[in-house]
């Protein structure tokens, strides 16, 4: 596969890298969780597999969320809300050329999707959420397990310490784990990791759940390490 050309847009005064794979007949943007790395995506299997087979039906748009990746860093200590992470989605739709494209979401990237689709019906043609969750203590960790993790973040960042809450079942791969190490390093820095768990935990958008009127898509893996699917059923499974 031939090297993926990233560009910049740019949402008030900063720069979101960002990448367009495919020639499909359709728009597909996608929010990344956490943290992520335009660059480094593609050099795990596993991941780029996943993003060969969704370019393979779509012309899929992919970006760095500001203060991660590619970006620009931002000021970890007034990080910028929802709203404005969310308004870099519509900046690289622009910069793009996409009018309108569906939107997925994965993990913390689904309140971002679900928050452009409430906020941008006319741009949203459907939304997928994956490993989404409405709200963060409920759903993924409460507060004790999340200062357990940034205090992982602070003290072994870099290390690929935090590989156990996001693949457990890849904590056994060397060649995994010393990627996600990488990956670790090259998304953002230790504070900033520390104040975008924060700041991720804060997030709750059931307020504007009602105002999504787009054809909507929840997709869960069975035994997410990072979601428990049981709970958004209401199942005790």
């Amino acid at each position: 596969m031939r090297p993926i050309e990233t560009r910049y847009a740019r949402s008030g005064d900063v720069r979101i890298a960002y990448q367009v794979v495919g020639q499909g007949s359709f728009d597909l943007v996608f929010v990344p969780g956490f943290i992520s790395n335009l660059d480094l995506q593609w050099e795990d299997e596993g991941y780029s597999r996943l993003l060969k087979r969704l370019s393979a039906f779509s012309r899929l748009i992919l970006f760095d969320k500001r203060g991660t990746g590619l970006s620009d860093r931002v000021d970890n200590h007034h990080l910028p809300g929802l709203e404005t992470r969310m308004d870099d989605v519509r900046a690289v739709m622009d910069a793009a050329g996409s009018g309108r494209a569906a939107i997925l979401g994965a993990s913390e990237g689904a309140p971002m999707a679900m928050l452009f689709a409430a906020t941008y019906p006319e741009r949203t043609r459907a939304l997928v959420l994956y490993g989404g969750y409405a709200h963060f203590h409920k759903w993924v960790m409460p507060p004790e397990r999340l200062e357990a993790f940034i205090e992982v973040a602070e003290t072994c960042w870099g290390t690929g310490a935090t590989l156990p809450n996001f693949a457990p079942g890849r904590v056994d791969d060397t060649h995994f784990a010393r990627w996600w190490a990488r990956f670790e390093r090259l998304s953002a820095g230790p504070t900033a990791a520390a104040a975008l768990a924060r700041m991720n935990a804060d997030i709750d958008p059931r307020g504007i759940l009602s105002a999504i009127h787009a054809s909507t898509l929840l997709i869960h893996r069975r035994n997410d390490a990072r979601v428990d699917v049981c709970i958004h059923a209401g199942k005790g499974c």
